[in-house]
This record gives structure tokens, sequence and C-alpha cells, in this order.
């Protein structure tokens, strides 16, 4: 079959009618029109059909209009042409000058993938910075495995880097990460640089600072930018007038207010406006809702929905479908009533109401609940799980686990078993036990202590560093003070489920005990944004407390 003349645009816009035109040989043809797509090359590099992450050179040459029809079948050739065409890059990069990061130890040690989270931008390691890694290395602490991972990234890098010059840099790409751009350069040099002298020399922060100065002076022409957790030696460096910044990456979130909440207020126009579309059926107790309108892109699966108006009912919904445009919520329980009362508990507010739904449904496997002080997580969880292992034998035991982090001064090591060393850190379970046990009041002594002994024998209490390579089958399991957990131990964790286990995780963002985390960094900040839409996971902040009038004020004012 005959080739049909080389388009005049490039391959991305060409036209879907040259294809049946007839074939025009022409020997200086080709070599006039390749000169000119090297030459629009050559002033447009960054072309939309060019896909950086897959390798450059198979690209370019399909980027050649002849190549790219012998390349495909007369059958696909439209649709790959249109497809190529209309899609579109994953993700934009900035168009600044490129960056020099200088990375302090600590990032380092905190995330060992730190090296390919800066995209087209370069890095530099100063030679103190390795010595610090060499000295952190030993141990079996998180700290420990950081820094021997990034030193394994290292020395996987250099393997790769087939140049025998280092000091050009190493590309970052090397290893498989085609998102990255930028390149890795160390220190194979002495650098001259003037600190202060009210700065001891011989100390690691300073040499870093030190190195800063030299690269901004060596590189005038590009910003040189130091890398820390420290809060202090960026304090130290603003101060010298060098650039410094925070490592953003390991933050889900910039502000914990934008945290997903699981709940939204329907507008009081809202009959109104969707009274025409909305179609309502009934099924079994619940009532079902198919609208479509605005508010469906602001929706996701398993969020609840509420409308509070003064003179009209109020509707309290979950959203369980969404397809295009159109969305179904399903009426709730009321656990509010005592006639559906858990395990004797009643909820005693609209988001208590929302949580027990969750806790209560079989096809819900990961609950998040996050709130202030007194707000009934721990018991609304308890209740749930004691009901669905006693009464409907869902679940064949509850595991309770939790962060040992403590307020103040560490008591030092604790005698016994797992669960006895457990103990003190379990003070939330045996003040909710007491006020589970308190809602059987027919049996009379002898009836609640045999209660008190069944509930126990089927809590267990674990203990998170025993968790790595286990899997509980048909188990509820409830981590509390998953606040302090970080994103690494949290996915420990919920990858330890198997076949028909539910887990549930409870936290209060206002009380992070763990150094180096914030409200954005913490593992259950992590999981509620990770887990958002899924239609096996819900989420719900508890805004109200109901421990004690003296709690709900102290939680606003102190």
């Amino acid at each position: 079959m005959p080739l049909p003349p080389a388009p005049t645009k490039r391959a991305a816009l060409v036209n879907t009618e040259a294809f049946d035109a007839p074939a025009k040989t022409r020997p200086t043809r080709r070599s006039s029109e390749q000169e000119e797509l090297t030459q629009r090359e050559t002033l447009h590099p960054s072309l939309d059909g060019f896909d950086r992450s897959g390798g450059g050179e198979l690209h370019e040459e399909l980027m050649e209009p002849e190549i790219l029809q012998r390349t495909m079948p007369s059958s696909t050739k439209k649709t790959s042409i249109q497809t190529r065409t209309t899609s579109k890059p994953k993700k934009t990069k900035s168009t600044g000058p490129i960056k020099l990061f200088v990375l302090d130890t600590n990032v380092l040690m905190h995330d060992p993938m730190c090296l390919y989270r800066f995209e087209e931008h370069d890095i530099f390691l100063p030679m103190i910075v390795l010595e610090e890694l060499d000295s952190n290395k030993k141990g079996m602490t998180e700290v420990a495995r950081n820094a021997r991972q990034t030193s394994r990234s290292l020395d996987a890098l250099v393997a790769h880097h087939h140049e025998a010059d280092i000091t050009t840099g190493i590309q970052l790409n090397g290893t498989g990460h085609r998102e990255v751009g930028g390149r890795l350069f160390f220190q194979t040099q002495p650098l001259h640089f003037t600190l202060p002298s009210s700065l001891p020399q011989g100390k690691a922060d300073n040499q870093i600072l030190g190195v800063v100065e030299a690269l901004r002076a060596q590189y005038a022409n590009r910003p040189v930018v130091l890398v820390s957790k420290d809060i202090n030696m960026r304090v130290k460096a603003r101060a010298l007038g060098l650039l410094a910044e925070d490592y953003q990456n390991d933050k889900t979130l910039e502000d914990g207010d934008l945290l997903y909440s699981g709940a939204l207020a329907l507008p009081h126009d809202f009959w109104i406006k969707h009274a025409k579309s909305v179609e309502s059926w009934q099924s079994g107790s619940q009532t079902f809702y198919r609208l479509s309108g605005p508010i469906v892109p602001e929706l996701h699966i398993n969020q609840f929905v509420y409308f509070e108006s003064p003179g009209e009912p109020s509707l309290y919904a979950r959203v369980t479908e969404i397809r295009g445009k159109t969305v179904v919520l399903k009426t709730l329980k009321d656990f509010t009533h005592l006639k559906n009362a858990v395990w004797g508990v009643t909820t005693r507010n609209r988001e208590q109401n929302f949580a027990m739904n969750l806790l209560t449904d079989p096809e819900i496997d990961f609950v998040t609940l996050t709130g202030t002080a007194g707000t009934g997580k721990t018991l609304m969880a308890l209740a749930a799980g004691l009901t669905q292992v006693l009464d409907d034998r869902r679940y064949t035991e509850i595991i309770m686990t939790r962060a040992t982090v403590s307020v103040g001064e560490d008591i030092g090591f604790l005698p016994g078993t797992e669960e006895e060393k457990m103990g003190p850190w379990m003070g939330a379970l045996d003040d909710n036990l007491e006020v589970l046990a308190k809602t059987e009041t027919s049996a009379g002594e002898w009836g609640r202590a045999a209660t008190n002994e069944l509930i126990r024998s089927r809590i267990k209490i674990k203990s998170l560093n025993f968790m790595r390579g286990r899997t509980f089958l048909n188990k509820y399991l409830i981590i509390d003070e998953a606040q302090n957990l970080t994103p690494k131990q949290m996915k420990t964790l919920i990858t330890r489920a198997g076949p028909g286990t539910k887990i549930v995780c409870m936290g209060n963002l206002a009380q992070i005990d763990t150094p180096y985390l914030t409200e954005g960094s913490s593992g259950l900040t992590f999981a509620v944004d990770r887990f958002k839409g899924w239609p096996h996971g819900g989420h719900i902040t508890l805004a109200r407390g109901e421990r004690s009038r003296l709690a709900d004020f102290a939680s606003d004012v102190l």
C-alpha cells in the first residue's frame, strides 16, 4: 500500500483526511520536512504528545509522521491519533527556575523516599550528612531503619550512574522513578564559606549552613534552599539570610480544618430546588432518595447529609451510590431512641447517631472517628463491638490496642505478660466497661459479675510492637489514640485485617503526644484522607462532648 504524504502539522494534531490522500513520492520532501520538524522541536521542546515518564527515545521516534503510520494498523490510525491528541498530562511541571535543595540529615531519616519527592529540582547532599547517616544506622528503631534504607537508596543510585565523573550529578530517575527529573549532587570537594564566629564550626548543623552559604555564592543564578525538619536550624538559616523550608511531603493536609468531616449540611432551600427531580422509594424500614443537581460532585460514598430547618421535617441520610450526575441517599437508623439502644447505650446527638450507623453496619469494614475528649468515641465503639460479638455473633472477639505514648515522664519497664504490661495504658477500656456493665440492671449482682467475666473473656489487649506479620480473622479491632501513630504504623495495622474483620480507628487530633507528628502528618489524618469515598469505609467527626459540662468547658477554654 503506498504511503500518504507526510502532514505539515505535528503528529499530535495530524489531520485524519490525510490518510485517504494518494501517495506522492518526492525525494526532497522528506528531508525538508524533517528539517522543519527538527527546528520546531528546538523551538518548542515541551510537546504535549511527549511522555517524559515513559522514556524519551521511543516517543521521539513515534512523533515522526511516517514512522507513526508504519507502526500502526490502518484500522486503528484514527483512534490512536485522537487518543494522543486528547490525552492530558497527569501533572504540570512548574515553569520557574530549577532549584537546588540541600537536605538536612533529619529529612532523610524521616522519609527515606524523600530523594524522589522534589520533581524536576536538584538535590545536594553535604558530606557531613553522609557521616550522620552512618552514625545513626545502628539499632532497631524506626530512625535507624530509615537511615539504612536511605543508604541503600543512595548506593542504588550510584550503581546506576554509568558516567565516570560523579561531579556532574546522578540522575534520580535511574532506579525506576520516572516522575523525577532532577539530579543528585554529592559534596566532592571542600567548600569555602564564612559564618559568624559565634557559631561553633565543629557542629554538624553549622557545617550544613556553611555549605548552603557556599552554594548560594557559587550558584548565584538559581535558588539554593535548605530543607530541614529542625525548627531551630531553619531559624538560624533565615537569620543568616539563607532560604530554608520545612519538608512538606509528609503532610497529608496543610491545614487541619480541611480534613474531611464525613457529614454535610444541606442548604435551607434544598427541597425547593430538588423537589421536582427527587425520586423516593421504600425498602424495609429505610427510605431511599435519588436526586441530581449541583450538590452531587461535592458528595462521597458513605458521607452523611442532614437537613434541619425550623418548621420542616428533618432528614438524616447516608450516600450509598453515586452514578454519573445522580446520587442515592438512604435514611438512617435512629439510635437516639431507647428501642434501638446498643448494649444499653443510646446516642445523644446527631454525629453520634452517624457514628453508630457506621459501627453497626456489616458492610463497613473500616471506620475512623475523630473528636475532642468526651465525645463518646471509645464508649460507642465498645458498645457496638460487644453487641456484634456477643449478641449477633458477627465477630469472634474484640481486639483493642493503642500507641503507648505517655503524656508525661515514662514510668519505666512494666512487669508481667503482654496484657499486664498494656493494662496501665488501657484505663479508658476499664472506665467504659464499667459504664457498660451498669446498663444491665435486671440480672442482679451475680448476673452482672457473670456478664463482666464474659465480656473480659471476649476482649483481648494487644501491643503494637507485635502486630507485624499477624492476620486477624473475623475480629473487631479497635485502635485507640490513633492520632499518635505515623502513617507507616497505620498502614501496618490496617493491613493486618483478614476476611470478616472490622477496624475502628479513634483519636483526637488536638492531643498528639508523639514527637515530630502534627495534625497534618498524623497517621489518623492519613487514613481519613486516603479512605475518603471508599464504599466499605466511613468517617465522622464528633462535634459535641457528652462527658460532662466541666469537660466540655475545659476543651473549649484551655
